[in-house]
């Protein structure tokens, strides 16, 4: 059996991500220069000879605009299973989707939680006072958070094992991703910042996933190689 392997991208960059706004489970699509960086990704790693058996995004648009443009860049577009899993969507935010990142981040969060900086807030004390001042009361707790994120990127693996193995091409979101890689590996914290289109690696053995690398831009910029190239 061939090794079982994660290639996590996160989405290409969206008109919210451009202006700087809260963007979970709300949508925006994205820009011209969003899918530009996602065909970057897609022909960097067709160069690098990776070969995916399998394709999983989020349901949100962005993610499977994302996916559609990489397949296609790895010649892959409708010749390997491709299917969505809503559990690896992104945070919800409840009343704060679409609110600008820095009132959310550096007003309403200190406020509620009294921890003046919020860059030094857990991922378990941002969703606490998210969830505490979610006049909506749409946001998850922690733990329905972290258990929703685990589960959705097991299960991607568990389903690619019994297939015998091999790479799958996953697409998701940052703070989904940034979660996930704080669930495997608590030392890391909350205030770490991926890059859109990025890959994170995971390798599932022995029923456990573990982290291989972590917002790896290689791929992308070699891809910018290429297409200045005129590949």
């Amino acid at each position: 059996m061939a090794d079982t392997r994660l290639y996590i991208s996160r989405h290409g960059k969206t008109m919210f991500n451009t202006i700087g706004r809260v963007q979970g489970w709300c949508d925006t699509p994205l820009t011209e220069k969003g899918e530009e960086g996602i065909r970057e990704l897609g022909l960097g790693l067709r160069e690098a000879g990776l070969d995916f058996k399998l394709a999983v995004s989020s349901d949100l648009g962005r993610t499977v605009q994302t996916m559609t443009i990489a397949l296609r860049e790895l010649e892959k577009l409708g010749t390997i299973p491709y299917y969505q899993d809503k559990r690896i969507r992104e945070w919800c935010f409840g009343s704060f989707e679409g609110m600008y990142d820095a009132e959310l981040f550096n007003g309403v969060l200190p406020r509620i939680s009294g921890i003046m900086d919020a860059s030094t807030m857990s991922f378990e004390e941002i969703a606490k006072g998210i969830q505490e001042a979610d006049t909506a009361g749409w946001s998850e707790s922690w733990e329905v958070l972290s258990r929703r994120i685990l589960m959705g990127f097991e299960a991607i693996a568990q389903d690619l094992e019994k297939q015998g193995g091999g790479n799958a091409l996953v697409v998701s979101h940052g703070m989904t991703i940034a979660t996930l890689a704080h669930l495997l590996e608590p030392e890391r914290g909350a205030n770490v910042f991926l890059d859109n289109g990025s890959i994170t690696v995971l390798k599932y053995e022995s029923g456990k996933l573990t982290i291989e690398a972590f917002g790896d831009m290689s791929y992308r910029h070699r891809g910018a190689e290429l297409i200045a190239q005129g590949k």
